[in-house]
């Protein structure tokens, strides 16, 4: 076996065992002083794959927007469900609109009133329509701007050209 170079020069006399033993500290602190080596960097990413991370995040990113969406529907739906009016029995039908399209629901004579009045609200859930309180409607608006039918356009000042503007046309006309 061949010796290390400190024990050859310890055999020959020509250094201390003192001398060897600071040597050894010395290089010893040397050691810890010395910054540690770093990673080399990661090879560069070639551009299929840069293009498949992109795929992948974006894919990712759908896929949390679509469980998002079922979260506010269930929501949706939970409310709706917890505080919807009972459905009324009646040929007395009120008549909203829903985008474009003008849809009925049968309602009794109060709640005619408290539509008109926006303290209740046509709210739309899975395809059925439901009458709900306003609070619970604002609720739903915060989570699905569209599921909440607009209150009717009382509001609405008319027009100073309009012919009409003196006859007000009541929120309970029936055609």
């Amino acid at each position: 076996m061949s010796l290390s170079l400190r024990d050859q020069l310890l055999e020959a006399g020509l250094i201390t065992k003192k001398q060897a033993q600071e040597a050894g500290k010395q290089q010893h602190q040397q050691r810890k002083q010395e910054p540690k080596k770093k990673a080399a960097p990661p090879p560069a990413e070639s551009a299929a794959q840069a293009q498949k991370r992109r795929q992948d995040q974006e894919r990712n990113r759908q896929l949390q927007e679509k469980a998002a969406q079922k979260a506010r529907r269930a929501e949706i739906r939970q409310l709706v469900e917890q505080n919807k009016l009972p459905k009324v029995e009646g040929d007395d039908l009120y008549n909203f609109l829903d985008g474009r399209n003008i849809r009925r629901i049968p309602v009794n004579p109060e709640m005619r009133r408290r539509l008109g009045a926006g303290e209740l609200y046509v709210v739309r859930n899975e395809g059925r329509y439901e009458v709900v309180p306003a609070e619970t409607a604002a609720r739903i608006r915060e989570r699905d701007e569209r599921s909440v039918m607009p209150p009717p356009a009382a509001e609405q000042k008319p027009d100073d050209n309009d012919p009409y503007k003196d006859y007000v046309v009541p929120d309970d006309l029936v055609w």
